[in-house]
């Protein structure tokens, strides 16, 4: 009987420390979506903030199940101070990506302890933070695109143009002044492209948005019953029946704003030229340095080489898990497949270079 109630004290103790950690991390996971809500304005704040009550409740389901056993506290989980860390100092879209993972794995599905209801939420709130995190995503998808793109190709470019110079037989200085021409070059070319692209893809939409400002003068000398106002409807992809009925719902009431198809939210999703641009050149300009930096430095030969190659697997490796994490995509299977990648086109670009070098010499 002694051993018996040993045990079941044990136990006991071993509930207690359970419940008293999650009741920390509930509190920690509150925080963090009041650090995000209050970097935020409008709905996005509004929501963070309800999704922070519901934490709070189910600290509360813990509290009332510790009674009066509840002590003190312990620090709530590493995961979750970091990102109520981050959320006060960035509270940006990178933010949201992480929660939206911690939220992924949840304990409660397989605690016993805690309430389907409570089980329930975290999945409701997994896919509340996917939704915030995309539209954070469709904000800066222009210059993210950008930024990324750059970044990797001024890593694998340079990498590639400067093993394929030094693969030739080319001396440090030749190598480095090469890698500060492709450096160079490549992010005024890169620049140049985005903001081409970006402004040419944003005069696409412009010719393909509805005008509106003669509809008040136009609507009411229509033929009611031509109703060619419904051509207008189905020309923008509606389906016929609904074309008529919103056509003769608009010739009812021609002091009605005219309704025309649009983006959801109002959103632009082709981001700013410039921004692109300087994005784009920026982030290759950065990419490019890495693999001339131990030129820089004063290495040279197989030394260089090498460094320059280990620089630049571990900058492939940083972009591809920070692509991973902000798409919600497993951070290190992107890492390594940026590696694999890099590495392939510079292998490559050395035995050609190798090869080429031994013809002309």
């Amino acid at each position: 009987m002694a051993g018996q109630r040993a045990d079941g004290g044990r136990a006991q103790r071993a509930a207690v420390r359970r419940w008293r950690r999650r009741l920390a991390d509930e509190h920690a996971e509150a925080k963090v979506y009041r650090e995000l809500a209050a970097r935020r304005q409008g709905e996005e704040r509004e929501i963070l903030l309800a999704i922070a009550e519901a934490e709070e409740r189910h600290a509360a389901h813990w509290e009332a199940l510790l009674g009066g056993d509840a002590g003190r506290l312990p620090r709530g989980n590493l995961r979750s101070r970091v990102l109520a860390f981050l959320a006060r100092r960035f509270g940006s879209v990178f933010v949201l990506a992480l929660v939206q993972q911690a939220e992924r794995r949840s304990p409660y599905d397989t605690d016993l302890e805690a309430t389907r209801t409570m089980a329930a939420d975290e999945r409701v709130h997994e896919e509340v933070v996917r939704g915030l995190a995309a539209r954070g995503r469709a904000r800066v998808s222009g210059s993210f695109r950008a930024a990324v793109f750059g970044a990797n190709d001024g890593l694998v470019s340079n990498l590639a143009l400067v093993l394929g110079v030094a693969g030739g037989g080319a001396g440090s200085g030749a190598v480095l002044l090469t890698g500060l021409a492709g450096l160079l070059s490549g992010a005024l070319s890169m620049g140049a492209g985005e903001y081409i692209s970006v402004r040419s893809q944003r005069e696409l939409l412009a010719a393909s948005t509805p005008h509106t400002a003669d509809a008040p003068h136009v609507l009411p000398h229509l033929d009611v019953n031509a109703n060619e106002l419904a051509l207008v409807y189905r020309a923008r992809g509606i389906p016929a029946d609904e074309a008529k009925r919103r056509a003769d719902a608009l010739l009812r009431d021609t002091g009605a704003p005219v309704d025309v198809p649009r983006d959801e939210d109002g959103d632009d999703v082709v981001g700013s030229g410039w921004n692109a641009a300087l994005s784009s050149f920026a982030c290759f300009g950065a990419g490019a340095a890495v693999p001339v930096l131990p030129f820089l430095v004063g290495l040279s030969g197989s030394a260089a080489l090498v460094v320059s190659g280990v620089l630049v697997g571990i900058a492939l490796m940083a972009t591809g898990a920070t692509v991973g994490v902000l798409s919600g995509g497993p951070p290190l299977r992107r890492a390594f497949r940026q590696l694999a990648i890099g590495a392939g086109a510079a292998a490559i670009t050395y035995l050609l270079g190798s090869v080429f070098g031994s013809v002309v010499g």
